[in-house]
């Protein structure tokens, strides 16, 4: 069976009807996912809109760059050791 992907605005749709009162169990048969799906979206996503889900996807957008600066400037600073401690005379 295929998997059905959902994006988050969908999701936080979804997390907005059952907070209004519809049953999960109504959801999953509406939108054709599981309720363990739902719930682990309701740990994700819940309490959340649209652009708070906007802030969350920008501010781990920045996170991957500084992860990746980071990652950058310790090879970096790496070399420059291993090139500094080959020219001392040993």
């Amino acid at each position: 069976m295929k998997r059905k992907h959902y994006s988050e605005q969908q999701i936080i749709h979804i997390l907005k009807e059952a907070e209004a009162g519809v049953a999960v169990t109504e959801l999953s048969r509406q939108y054709g996912f599981s309720q363990s799906a739902f719930y682990k979206w309701k740990a994700k996503y819940g309490g959340m809109d649209i652009s708070q889900l906007h802030q969350l996807k920008e501010l781990e957008e920045e996170n991957r760059r500084l992860k990746q600066m980071y990652a950058d400037l310790s090879l970096e600073c790496k070399v420059l050791k291993d090139i500094v401690e080959k020219k001392l005379p040993g």
